[in-house]
Parts: structure tokens; sequence; C-alpha cells
């Protein structure tokens, strides 16, 4: 098992985080809050997708890079990194490659970044980026139905990380079948990978912000991080992270390779992802002292987004359920 990313991978994180790390501004994630201007956000998903990061999973013969999970795992811990505010694992992750497996017209502009994907897969009715997105992906245990946008009446809905664009479906009609049953179970574990990779790599930005942050704030003349305390907390804080990685890395191994644990393995994933990434939010919030609670500084960005996703595609209690029926210590 070896979780180092191959050089696919790797050539694809290292394109999406130089252009990520130079686009993907605190000034661009606030232009995806209510207020903002939302096309600023679009056209750097539109700079992101021309250098195929959308095509992750799609076949070559559909002219995607046919990769697999294993991919994901590093290409969305820069996006998390980034915290650029679109439905990256709804459009990379479910909405693509399902497109690319129907042979729907619509995969194109998808690939381009002109078309963005929202989706919801367990029968809810709250749609994250529903309020932006280009498409619907409506997904239950019967399998998943893809909408435009004008063929759904959407109630726009106030959340804590506003830049998320979070909305309730009303009414629906038309719609076109896409991807039976199965495809919309593979796709649950794809967006619940994702997920967890998206909350490493909010963890990592936090504690970043964190780290250079206590090395310039001075109390009794001396940098705030040479305190014992503080040190204690960060280390703990990337503790957490740094045993949540390699499960998240695993999990994307199993899902790639079809192994027989890849359910429980995705679960694992997103319990230690999320606990880690509120431990790093809480941590960062209080090393920042006041001045972390000011939404004019960015780190707030960030932490909303945490709070936002690690509840998200099952939380971290709903997944040790699953874990725990899968280990028969609980009844279904």
């Amino acid at each position: 098992m070896r979780f180092e990313p191959g050089e696919d991978a790797a050539a694809l994180r290292e394109a999406a985080a130089a252009l990520l790390s130079a686009q993907s501004t605190p000034a661009v994630i606030r232009a995806g809050w209510p207020g903002g201007s939302i096309d600023t956000v679009r056209g750097v998903w539109q700079r992101l997708a021309e250098t195929g990061v959308v095509a992750t999973l799609v076949p070559e013969a559909n002219d995607g890079l046919g990769l697999d999970e294993n991919c994901l795992v590093p290409l969305f811990e820069e996006i998390g990194r980034s915290g650029l505010p679109v439905p990256a694992v709804e459009t990379i992750a479910l909405a693509a490659p399902m497109l690319a497996a129907a042979g729907d017209s619509r995969l194109g502009g998808v690939l381009s970044g002109e078309l963005l994907v929202a989706a919801t897969l367990r029968g809810g009715d709250l749609v994250a980026f529903g309020q932006n997105a280009d498409l619907v992906l409506l997904g239950d245990h019967h399998g998943g139905v893809l909408y435009d946008r004008k063929d759904l009446e959407l109630e726009p809905l106030e959340t804590i990380d506003g830049s998320r664009a979070v909305a309730r479906v009303v009414s629906r009609r038309g719609g076109v079948p896409l991807g039976n049953a199965g495809a919309v179970s593979a796709a649950w574990q794809r967006g619940v990978l994702g997920t967890s990779a998206l909350l490493c790599g909010l963890a990592g930005t936090m504690l970043d912000l964190t780290v250079g942050y206590v090395k310039t704030r001075e109390q009794f003349g001396v940098p705030i991080g040479s305190f014992q305390a503080i040190k204690h907390h960060l280390a703990s804080a990337l503790l957490a992270l740094q045993f949540a990685r390699p499960a998240v890395a695993a999990a994307g191994w199993a899902l790639a390779e079809g192994e027989s644990s890849a359910v429980d393995d995705v679960s694992t994933a997103k319990v230690l992802a999320s606990d880690a990434a509120k431990l790093v939010a809480r941590t960062a919030i209080q090393c920042h002292g006041a001045i972390a609670y000011t939404t004019e500084y960015d780190l707030h960005l960030y932490a909303k987004r945490v709070w936002a996703l690690a509840p998200s595609w099952g939380d971290a209690a709903w997944h040790r359920d699953q874990l725990a029926i899968s280990l028969g210590l609980k009844e279904l």
C-alpha cells in the first residue's frame, strides 16, 4: 500500500497549487459571499479548469485524464487549502464522471469550467452552491436526476459560511436521469472522500496562518509562540491533522482499488478529517485571541468553511455509527 502521490497526481496537484496560490486570494473568497462578485470566483474556477482538474476521473475517450480516486486526495487538499468557494467536489468527483458515463452533451461545458454543478445525493432538499450552480444533481436510493438551474425553484438560505450559497429545493420540473442507485452510491463515497481532503487542506491553511501570527504577535516583550501553552495547543492540532491525512489517502487508495474495506475507510477518513479540522479551527481562534472573531480577519473565511463542511456528507458521529455497524458493535 503506497500513499505517496504518483507522478500524475503530483503533476495535477502542482498545477492546481500554482494557480490557486496566485489567484485564489482572500479577496476572491470574499467575492463568493453575498454582495460579492460571483463572476470573480467563476473566473478563477475557469482558469483552474483549463489545467485539466475537472477531467480527473473522466475517461480519455471522453477527453478526460482517465485517472482514479488516488488523484482526488492531493487535488482536493489543494483546493481546500485555497478556500476557493466553488462546488469542486460535486463538479469534479460526482458530475463529470457521471456525465461521461451517460454520454451527456453538457460534459464539455463542465470540463471547460463554464458549467458548475451542485449536488445532494441522500434525498435531502438543501443544496450547497445551489444559488450559483448552472446544473443541480439530486439523488437518492433510486438514482440521480440532473436539472438545469432554471428547472428548479430554489429558496436561498443564510448559513454560517455565506460563500457556500446554500439553497432549498422548493419545486422541480423536467430533469434527466443521471446514474442508477449504484452510480449514486459510488458518487456519494467520492463526495465523502473529497470533502475529507478539503477539510485537511483548510486545516493546513489555518495552521499556517496561526503559526505565522504567533511568531510575530508579542506579549511581555516576546513572541507568544514562545509560550509553552501555545506550542502545546498547536502541536496537538498538527498531530490530529497528521493522523487524518494518511487516513484520507488510504481511503482514496481503497476506492481506486475497489477494496472491500473502502466504505469503512472512507468513513474513517471523514471522522478523522472532521475532528482534526474542527480542532485546528478552535486552536487557531484561541491562539489568535480577539482578532480571530472579526470578519475583517482572513481566518474566519476558513474556519467557517470547516464548520460548514464537517457536518456535510455525514458528520463524524454518523460515520462512527456506520463503522460501529460494520464492526458488529451496533445494530442497524
